[in-house]
């Protein structure tokens, strides 16, 4: 397992959802391509152990270099901006496997775009990614960059973070894929020191 990239797509009251329809895809690395059907599987079945009763999980299963690259791409940034259908997402998956397991089936929709906007390499955030969720709430930029995630200033000024500045991870750092690698926008504080972007929503 590479990464798991979160993919927000259109919130409307006209589509059910179960939270904030947002989707997810998991990037898996594999060379043997006889190992796509044992993936294949393992997949549906951790959807059916794991998913919600009264939900509409859906799959969809990309290679890289499929037919189904550009169309699922378009897909993705359109479920984004507009309501899609079921039609409109096995029109795109084309020859890529797209299931759905449960309730409407309407979960094909978010896994085919999930993939889609994952593809792109430019959307989407990390939650799950190396050792991600047990980040201490300060790191070095140097310890930061040595566990795959590139970290850039945000800043007007174009300041740079050098290794040794630290980073307030705020314990939930959620870097974004940006350029097909896991990249953390920061602001400065104080001197030699930065701040993620974004926090973890916090009931009242």
């Amino acid at each position: 397992m590479w990464g798991v990239v979160r993919q927000q797509l259109l919130v409307d009251d006209r589509i059910a959802y179960t939270s904030h329809n947002s989707a997810s895809c998991a990037i898996v690395d594999f060379i043997d391509p006889s190992l796509r059907g044992e993936l294949l599987s393992r997949a549906i079945d951790h959807i059916k152990r794991e998913s919600f009763d009264g939900s509409d999980p859906g799959l969809c299963f990309f290679c890289e270099g499929e037919p189904a690259l550009t169309s699922l791409i378009s897909f993705g940034r359109l479920c984004t901006e507009k309501i899609c259908t079921q039609k409109d997402a096995l029109q795109a998956a084309k020859d890529a496997h797209l299931s759905g397991h449960g309730g409407t089936n309407d979960g094909i929709i978010g896994a085919a775009a999930a993939v889609g906007l994952t593809a792109s390499g430019w959307s989407g955030r990390f939650i799950e990614f190396g050792d991600l969720r047990g980040f201490p709430a300060s790191m070095s930029v140097a310890d930061l960059v040595g566990s795959g995630i590139l970290v850039v200033s945000l800043d007007r000024d174009s300041l740079v973070p050098c290794p040794d500045d630290m980073v307030n991870t705020k314990k939930w750092l959620r870097p974004r894929l940006w350029g097909f690698r896991p990249v953390l926008p920061v602001i400065p504080c104080e001197k030699n020191t930065w701040e993620s972007i974004g926090e973890k929503n916090r009931s009242k």
